[in-house]
């Protein structure tokens, strides 16, 4: 029962309109100033202005600016919706996998075709590296056996030249001329001047990064085969010597048709071929002193076939 509904005996303060509250048996009064307080919460009464108080409104809520930074924010990541308590969450069997790279991304076709070519790559360089080895290395049972098969390998692109590595490196530079004589349309003869075709070379090698092998070795390559199969009076040692001759021809009259040696209605008859050989001149902190005139090896003159490509120019 709530203590403001009045019950059958209703205890009133004093001075209320209804008369004193009783007093206590042992004569004091209820209200005795030296009353203990009440024990519990059951046993105290509310005052009346606890009873009649109104109760204040609370007032609303100031609004707070919103803070601006000037630092821009990340999107927020999504969030996965929440599962009810309870409820089977299913997880994708990839969801934890780690994205595939390389030829692992590739479809199983695709992967074989890649396994192939760095399969092929894989033993044609491990042939390349022994086919060098086997060149440089000092002469064996498998040099002897395959030793052609070996140059065919290695000449001429890979060809391995250790002069840098010699006692006494190269220091000349040779340069290859060569000067036709020309049969004119009216019958009568001219000399040429000669064509410095290994300067012709160095220009067309200069600036290019990537360089023809024939730029590069094929007239210096055809010079060191002729001299080593003739002497030096320009006699051919051996059964390459004329090889080599006719190799070198060929090379120099290919040249004097690309440099138009012979004009319209003209014939290249014959070719001689030079040497001009000159020292490299040593660094200014060297106290060496080398020559620096040129020393030439010239050689016979000879006839062109018509068979040489340097027929007449139409």
């Amino acid at each position: 029962m709530d203590v403001y509904d009045e019950g059958s005996d209703p205890r009133q303060e004093s001075g209320s309109p209804d008369g004193p509250v009783p007093d206590r048996p042992d004569g004091s009064a209820r209200n005795a100033p030296d009353d203990p307080a009440p024990s519990g919460p059951g046993d105290r009464e509310p005052a009346s202005a606890d009873r009649e108080a109104p109760i204040a409104p609370i007032a609303p809520a100031t609004p707070v600016a919103p803070i601006v930074s000037a630092t821009p924010v990340a999107p927020a990541t999504p969030v996965a919706p929440v599962a009810e308590p309870g409820a089977l969450v299913t997880v994708p069997a990839d969801a934890y996998a780690v994205p595939r790279t390389g030829i692992a991304a590739l479809s199983f076709r695709y992967q074989i075709a890649a396994a192939l070519a760095l399969a092929v790559v894989a033993v044609a360089g491990c042939v390349h590296v022994a086919m060098v080895f086997l060149h440089v290395a000092p002469a064996n049972t498998v040099t002897k056996q395959h030793g052609r098969a070996i140059d065919d390998w290695i000449y001429p692109e890979f060809e391995q030249n250790w002069k840098l590595f010699a006692p006494n490196p190269l220091q000349q530079n040779i340069a290859v001329q060569v000067r036709a004589e020309v049969r004119t349309d009216d019958g009568g003869h001219r000399t040429t001047g000669w064509y410095d075709l290994s300067a012709l070379d160095g220009a067309a090698i200069d600036g290019n990064l990537l360089p023809s092998h024939t730029q590069q070795n094929e007239l210096r390559r055809a010079w060191d085969f002729y001299l080593a199969t003739h002497d030096n009076e320009n006699r051919p040692a051996g059964m390459r010597g004329d090889l080599s001759q006719r190799y070198l021809r060929s090379i120099v009259g290919l040249r004097l048709e690309r440099e138009h040696a012979a004009g319209r209605g003209e014939a290249v008859e014959s070719v001689q071929v030079r040497s001009s050989t000159t020292n490299v001149q040593p660094p200014r902190w060297s106290n060496e002193k080398v020559s620096d005139k040129p020393m030439y090896r010239v050689l016979p003159w000879w006839p062109v076939p018509t068979d040489s490509g340097t027929g007449e120019n139409a």
